[in-house]
């Protein structure tokens, strides 16, 4: 059935976000229509409403949110009514080189739905009936959203939904790019460049793998305070040095690890430098297109140096959502902590200007 809904549209590149009543459309064979609880704001949705990410407008936000399983498509059986769900932008199909090896995150064909559903169309409508491209196959920054099911992952009914919520891209990318893509070893020396809300999970996630030193480094002193919060054990104010990446080997000797949480070549060229012999720089904050890294080139055989990516923390979801929620309810993670605001879907202009100024670790929008 079709559902009127509020929703989050960007419908200009540099104009701020809308809040519009659209129609979503009853799910299709393979896919649910949920209601959403709560959605985290993100800066890869600020990035699609300056162009950064370039996915066309008119589109519906949102891909890291939590909700209720309302109806499900024809051929469904995974999924049922009363379901509580947390979206995945990730779009796997199952069959491709990528896939079959267990890494969805690279899968061949997820192009096929970078702004709509993995078929190519949309289920969403505005008011005068014109189709809404949706953000990573979710659109989830409204009331409603249908998805397919590989898009959506079941998880535990005890966890309040805006924590869950949160599992779907900051938590997982952060948390993620330090057990998947690092797989960082206890006893580790490690540096997280950029504490945003991927950069304060990359930190809790090395806290948790059992790092022995932890630097955060921002330019914010209030992220920095919240960095220790989650478990750093040194910071570095980029306006207190002259160079970054000389501060963190001062104190360290060279980190062992380094996370790039920010998504600029200049920042990933510091967290490079801060690696000791050996280290491994792993490139987590999504850059411009046209942005470039410059390395020694040397110092990869010299000092067995490592450059890497991390995309959606190399997450297989439907193992490692769960996993990560399993590691909240045992007090191993910080998800409440994470939450420093929620709005209701009419203040989500203010949601999105706070992220830019900095002033949360995580706003999210609530839905009754």
């Amino acid at each position: 059935m079709d559902r009127q809904a509020k929703a989050v549209v960007c419908r200009e590149w540099g104009k701020p976000v809308q809040v519009e009543t659209i129609t979503v459309e009853g799910p299709k064979r393979g896919e649910i229509t949920i209601k959403i609880a709560a959605c985290g704001v993100c800066h890869s949705d600020l990035s699609a409403t300056t162009g950064k990410i370039q996915y066309p407008p008119p589109l519906v936000l949102g891909h890291e949110a939590a909700g209720v399983v309302v109806e499900v498509g024809e051929g469904v059986t995974e999924f049922k009514e009363g379901d509580h769900v947390v979206s995945s932008f990730i779009s796997m199909c199952g069959k491709c080189r990528q896939c079959v090896r267990g890494r969805p995150v690279l899968c061949e064909n997820a192009r096929k739905a970078m702004f709509t559903l993995p078929d190519g169309t949309v289920r969403t409508k505005d008011a005068n009936g014109e189709p809404l491209n949706v953000f990573g196959a979710c659109g989830v920054m409204a009331e409603y959203a249908t998805m397919h099911v590989d898009n959506c992952v079941k998880v535990d009914q005890s966890v309040p939904m805006q924590n869950a919520a949160l599992v779907g891209c900051a938590v997982m990318t952060g948390v993620g790019a330090v057990f998947n893509t690092a797989k960082l070893e206890p006893g580790s020396r490690a540096a997280v460049f950029g504490i945003g809300g991927v950069g304060l999970n990359a930190i809790q996630g090395c806290a948790t793998a059992g790092a022995e030193m932890i630097v955060a480094v921002d330019s914010n002193p209030k992220k920095l305070e919240m960095a220790r919060e989650f478990g750093a054990t040194h910071t570095v104010d980029i306006n207190e040095v002259e160079d970054a990446a000389k501060a963190v080997k001062k104190l360290t000797g060279g980190v062992d690890y380094a996370f790039e949480c920010v998504g600029a070549g200049p920042v990933v060229e510091q967290a490079y430098k801060s690696l000791g012999r050996g280290g491994t720089a792993v490139v987590v904050g999504v850059a411009d297109p046209k942005d470039k890294t410059s390395i020694t080139t040397l110092t990869l055989p010299a000092d067995e140096k490592t450059l890497k990516g991390s995309w959606l923390g190399s997450a297989r979801p439907q193992h490692d959502f769960p996993r990560i929620l399993g590691l909240y309810k045992a007090g191993k993670l910080k998800l409440d902590e994470l939450i420093t605001r929620t709005y209701p879907i009419e203040d989500a202009a203010q949601a999105f200007d706070d992220m830019v100024a900095g002033k949360n670790a995580r706003g999210v929008i609530v839905f009754e």
